[in-house]
This record gives structure tokens, C-alpha cells and sequence, in this order.
């Protein structure tokens, strides 16, 4: 590196990516959808399998922000119900995050289609913005 040269600091973002989620996810590369190089995916058969405290734990240790990118209604195992249990997890994942005193906003959580590439990338571009305009 030279002197002078610009340091581009990206923030690292954990996602689970539960089945149709990660086939969107595998979609934007193919399609070379631009988001945060500084991500790290996480595959997963579907979003009520995560553990709320899993979410803290990743953010407690060096993860600037977590995306649950759920499968919602769409899920192949659990369909509409994925939903609620999802939010419940959520929720207490919000609840622990209070706790704390870590802001909520760094954990997102999303339904993402396997189609729904540009969801996907507005979600992570979202995330990137808020984690810039915090310094």
C-alpha cells in the first residue's frame, strides 16, 4: 500500500440465509448483483431454527449487524407457519438485544423469495448505509 492510498472500511454482516433466501442469494452472484464483500452467509434449512442468542453473540463478537433472510410464507418445511414463529424468535432476539444495549437495528430480518434478488440487495445496501451513518 502506498502512502496516500484510500482504506475503505466495510462493515461485516453475518447472514442466515434460510432456503429460498439462500437461492436468491445464489441468484445476485450469479447475476454479479453488487452488496458488502464483507459478508458472510450462513445457510440455513429455515429461519425458526435460529437462536436468538446466537444473533447477540455474533454481534457481541465482531459482527456490525446480522440478517435473517427468512424464506416467510414461502418456507418449503413450515409455510405460513414460519412466519409467526420467526417473529417470535425475533423478537426475543430484540428483547436480548435491549438487554444489552445493543441497538436493534443491527439485526435485520427479511421473507426473501428465491426470485427476489433486488429485495435482497436493497436489503444489505440498507444495512450498509446504516452502519455508515452510525461512524
Amino acid at each position: 500500500m502506498k502512502s496516500g492510498d484510500e482504506i475503505i472500511m466495510t462493515h461485516k454482516i453475518l447472514i442466515f440465509a434460510a432456503d429460498m433466501a439462500y437461492r436468491a442469494l445464489d441468484q445476485a452472484g450469479l447475476l454479479h448483483a453488487h452488496y458488502s464483500p464483507n459478508t458472510v452467509i450462513f445457510r440455513i434449512p429455515c429461519a425458526t431454527l435460529i437462536r436468538p442468542d446466537l444473533i447477540v453473540y455474533a454481534l457481541k463478537n465482531g459482527f456490525d449487524a446480522v440478517f435473517v433472510a427468512s424464506s416467510g410464507p414461502d418456507c418449503p418445511f413450515l409455510g405460513e407457519k414460519c412466519v409467526s414463529i420467526v417473529s417470535k424468535r425475533i423478537e426475543k432476539a430484540y428483547e436480548l438485544l435491549d438487554k444489552e444495549g445493543i441497538e436493534r437495528e443491527r439485526l435485520v430480518v427479511s421473507g426473501v423469495c428465491s426470485t427476489c434478488v433486488e429485495t435482497l440487495v436493497n436489503t444489505l445496501e440498507r444495512i450498509e448505509n446504516f452502519l455508515q451513518s452510525r461512524g
